[in-house]
């Protein structure tokens, strides 16, 4: 009730705090501060439906997993459709009060693809023409705490911009939530592009590893010269890949001179190949 007091024009933010910190510390207010929410949500007081909407986002960003299930289910969505919906509440609901509601729904489809639910009624508002158009999401919107992060990630590792980034988001002031979702957006794309790097290496790697293993077996045979054309074709096809991967696996070690472990996976791979490579042309050659 204090958090989202109508009498009061700006966010209580002790209270909110207050708010998310009960529904992190007790078992069953994951599933219960969702229908509190929804209840203010719909309140015909315009105030006391914002500062509701406001407590409702702070807790996707504050409260975790138990509480994204929960409103991600259909009870908790059609609670909020409601505020929309002509059927239900739209017709005396405020136009602000609909245009946050419409922009968090938004929001959770940018933020959470994975919950197909909410995708679904977002859909099924817009083609009810109930949403006409995607909303323009704000700046200072924060975005949600990204999803389970691999050990060694840059959330972990840079120390200095992990604080940063905490003290940003304890602010209340526009500016700094501006820079918090910024900062998370740069940190989370150079987390892709680590995550893409180490997938290009393991799939090279692997590459690598079943073609050597792929010539070795065709090398024998060709030895004793039970090789069909066909198979002489085929070798000579790996023989050809197997060049190509080289000068990748040298652009890969340039890319991992600070990780030793991943380094010596990338030179072990290339002297295997360099040592296939040979084979090859020896075997060619007598």
């Amino acid at each position: 009730d204090e958090a989202t007091d109508p009498g009061i024009p700006e966010e209580n933010w002790e209270c909110i705090q207050r708010f998310c910190d009960q529904v992190n510390a007790d078992t069953d207010s994951p599933s219960l501060a969702p229908r509190l929410l929804a209840h203010k949500i719909q309140s015909p007081q315009e105030m006391e439906a914002l500062h509701a909407l406001t407590v409702l986002e702070t807790c996707v960003n504050n409260c975790g997993e138990r509480f994204h299930r929960e409103i991600a289910k259909f009870r908790f969505l059609n609670e909020l459709i409601k505020v929309l919906s002509p059927k239900y509440y739209g017709t005396w609901s405020s136009a602000k009060v609909k245009s946050r509601v419409t922009e968090v729904i938004f929001s959770w489809t940018v933020w959470f693809p994975q919950e197909v639910k909410i995708r679904d009624a977002y859909q099924m508002l817009k083609k009810q023409g109930i949403v006409k158009e995607d909303p323009k999401l704000p700046e200072d919107k924060i975005l949600p705490p990204p999803p389970p992060r691999p050990r060694n990630s840059i959330f972990d590792t840079d120390e200095e911009k992990s604080k940063l980034l905490a003290r940003l988001l304890k602010s209340n002031h526009s500016e700094d939530l501006q820079a918090a979702n910024r900062l998370i957006k740069s940190m989370i794309k150079e987390e892709q592009e680590k995550s893409a790097q180490v997938s290009r290496r393991v799939n090279t790697i692997s590459e690598v590893s079943e073609n050597v293993k792929h010539m070795d077996e065709l090398l024998e045979n060709y030895k004793r010269q039970e090789l069909s054309r066909s198979d002489q074709e085929t070798l000579q096809t790996l023989f050809q890949r197997c060049e190509k991967l080289r000068p990748l696996l040298f652009r890969l070690a340039s890319e991992t001179v600070d990780d030793d472990e991943a380094l010596a996976e990338i030179l072990q791979a290339n002297d295997k190949l360099i040592q296939a490579l040979r084979q090859y042309r020896q075997a060619i050659a007598s």
